[in-house]
């Protein structure tokens, strides 16, 4: 009866001289040398290929009246990366001051607010009266309503004694589903060839945006921006607490009321621009927490900024050349974020 040692297969004596990183798993190795990239290196890979798409967008199959499809282009191509700046700068300064990974601006009801908003003017004027309305009155009351509302939610939920992040979570939930309902009951008092028109409203769409509402978008979140840029490093000091904020002579309470007002401002300029889009913020911002590092806003801001620019330019681009339109950007933004939201709700529960 042979030893027992003796069944074993022999062992390949070059796979035994190999060192112990070389056996590893190549995702595992991969993973690693992303976790472990210099910011200065992730921020420009990504800028590399963010120009790259943008180039690509720009001028693939150029044909026919370039003087007519070009400047249609660069329209489209500005409102997406004006929505990525918004998006990701708000909400990545929203979970700073929150510190929470999960909670986004546009998730405290701004985007029932902005469809509770288009329903009332299509329910009192006619939804023929809201689409011919000139953009800039439309574009400015769309703002100031989304501002005056996040102002007197964040001053209430923010600035007094009894801070909590759980309540505001409750409240913006609760509010949006109460613009919700509102709307549903006045769309359902509405003419169905009235409902059909107002239905556009309610996705975000990049293709029929106003250049002179792009002017004044862009002068508005490239001021926020600037502002934001120059407080980076008070950011950084607001991610450690409030307590520490405190203790190193930061005024928690007015530094916060101004990064929210800021934040109401980026994603109502947003909103109001292309429509709404929930779940975009969260799921770059949360790429770029995977991608960078370090913690620090001077690298997190652009990192952010330049993923959502490669997100929303890269997916118009293949649903244009690959897919042919067969379903909208928001859609499919949407259903990413949503299933990342759900999976970060289940991941923070399990731990």
């Amino acid at each position: 009866m042979p030893d027992s040692t003796t069944l074993r297969p022999p062992e390949d004596p070059a796979a035994a001289q190999l060192p112990a990183a070389v056996q590893r798993p190549v995702p595992r190795k991969l993973k690693a040398a992303i976790r472990n990239a210099p910011p200065r290196m992730v921020a420009g890979i990504l800028l590399a290929v963010a120009a790259a798409v943008v180039c690509f967008f720009l001028f693939f199959d150029l044909k026919g009246n370039v003087g007519y499809i070009l400047p249609r282009r660069a329209i489209k191509l500005a409102a997406m990366l004006l929505v990525a700046v918004a998006v990701g700068v708000s909400t990545l300064l929203f979970q700073t001051v929150t510190a929470n990974r999960i909670l986004t601006p546009s998730i405290m009801g701004f985007d029932s607010l902005y469809i509770l908003v288009q329903t009332v003017l299509a329910f009192t004027l006619g939804a023929a009266a809201v689409v011919a309305a000139p953009p800039t009155l439309q574009f400015g009351l769309e703002v100031l309503l989304m501002v005056a509302f996040s102002a007197l939610l964040y001053r209430w939920m923010f600035t007094g004694a009894t801070r909590s992040l759980h309540l505001l979570l409750l409240v913006g939930v609760v509010l949006g589903s109460l613009f919700r309902g509102l709307s549903s009951l006045l769309q359902r008092l509405m003419e169905p060839s009235e409902f059909i028109i107002l239905q556009d409203l309610f996705f975000a769409s990049f293709n029929n945006v106003d250049p002179a509402l792009l002017g004044v978008s862009a002068v508005i979140v490239a001021a926020v921006c600037a502002v934001v840029w120059r407080a980076r490093h008070t950011l950084d000091v607001l991610a450690l607490g409030r307590d520490v904020a405190i203790n190193v002579g930061v005024d928690h309470r007015k530094v916060v009321m101004r990064v929210l007002l800021g934040c109401s401002l980026l994603v109502a300029v947003s909103t109001a621009l292309v429509g709404p889009v929930t779940f975009f913020g969260l799921l770059v911002v949360s790429l770029g927490y995977q991608l960078c590092r370090g913690f620090s806003h001077a690298w997190l801001l652009p990192i952010v900024v330049l993923i959502g620019a490669v997100a929303l330019v890269g997916g118009q681009l293949l649903l244009e050349q690959v897919f042919g339109f067969s379903t909208a950007l928001s859609v499919v933004i949407e259903f990413a974020g949503g299933i990342l939201f759900l999976y970060l709700l289940l991941k923070g529960s399990l731990k």
